[in-house]
């Protein structure tokens, strides 16, 4: 795996322990010389897990919206920066760049993004490797609701571990690795 496209919130305003998850994951990722692609902002988690990587050696691929640009201030320091018209088109430019996809806790915009790359693997798009990284136990209400879709028969069973799930970022990336071979 050479690119790894990271999901994640822009909020300064959260725990300690969903920053230094992201840190962790920019570190790995980094010592792994997995190049991160995300959405380009200096703050919050995204801001954290570029730093992480960039200061540990590692590349970082940003891609923002240009309505974003001011407001999530984009990364000054990063490897490359594609400025972009719409979300739309951030979502399928780190589609196109990424060799698979986590999503570390975040808000609606953070799930709404996965769920998009979730469906295009289920729809045959792309055979890409996606996981969660479940910080705090983030993710346990979403993996358990993939469980009552499956369930219920609105998922199907194939579809039921699809997502690599994980609390551990250097767990998470080791499933990824393992999915690719």
């Amino acid at each position: 795996m050479e690119r790894l496209a990271v999901f994640c919130g822009s909020s300064d305003c959260v725990s300690d322990a969903y920053r230094q998850g992201a840190i962790r994951l920019g570190k790995e990722l980094a010592r792994k010389e997995i190049t991160l692609v995300y959405g380009g902002a200096s703050v919050g988690l995204m801001g954290a897990v570029a730093n992480a990587v960039l200061e540990n050696g590692g590349q970082a691929i940003g891609v923002i919206p240009e309505l974003l640009k001011d407001r999530e201030m984009a990364h000054p320091d990063l490897t490359e920066l594609y400025v972009v018209q719409s979300m739309h088109e951030r979502k399928a430019k780190m589609t196109d760049l990424a060799d698979g996809f986590i999503a570390l806790p975040g808000g609606p915009g953070t799930l709404e993004e996965f769920m998009e790359i979730f469906t295009s693997a289920q729809l045959g798009v792309h055979q890409k490797p996606l996981g969660l990284l479940n910080t705090n136990h983030y993710y346990d209400p979403l993996v358990s609701l993939f469980h009552h879709m499956a369930d219920q028969q609105f998922l199907d069973e194939t579809y039921r571990s699809i997502v690599l799930v994980d609390a551990s970022p250097e767990t998470l990336i080791e499933k990824f690795t393992a999915a690719n071979d």
